[in-house]
């Protein structure tokens, strides 16, 4: 299956070799989000030590990558989540719960080492375009 990449303006360059998703062809459009981390436009760390603020700007990369092939964040029916430590779980859910209200989607959650100590949670997301 041929897939293409989904690259929103503005938005943060790779740190690895990757993008920021990916659009395959097939009876519905899949869109494959990479580990999104809390990055600006540039680049730089957003919200240092604050889990609240990664999260934000983590969950809106996913959305801008959505919305860039077309798609909303009530597309996304999955969602694999990294906390670099288990303690801030409740505050990372505080916030999720704004992007993902009920029917959430499918998702796990694990404790990681994330690329580098500075970020708090990565997320990997899944959707499914009509």
């Amino acid at each position: 299956m041929a897939h293409v990449p989904v690259i929103p303006a503005g938005s943060a360059p790779p740190l690895a070799p990757y993008s920021p998703g990916v659009v395959v062809q097939a009876a519905s459009r899949v869109v494959h989000v990479s580990g999104m981390l809390a990055l600006d436009g540039a680049g730089g760390l957003v919200g240092a030590g604050d889990v609240r603020a990664q999260t934000r700007c983590v969950l809106d990369a996913i959305r801008s990558v959505v919305e860039a092939a077309g798609g909303t964040l009530a597309d996304v029916a999955m969602n694999q989540i990294f906390l670099r430590d288990l303690a801030d779980y409740a505050a990372f859910n505080e916030v999720y719960r704004e992007y993902f209200p009920q029917p959430s989607p499918a998702r796990y959650c694990v404790r990681a080492d994330l690329v580098k100590p500075e970020f708090l949670v990565e997320v990997v997301a899944t959707a499914y375009l009509k």
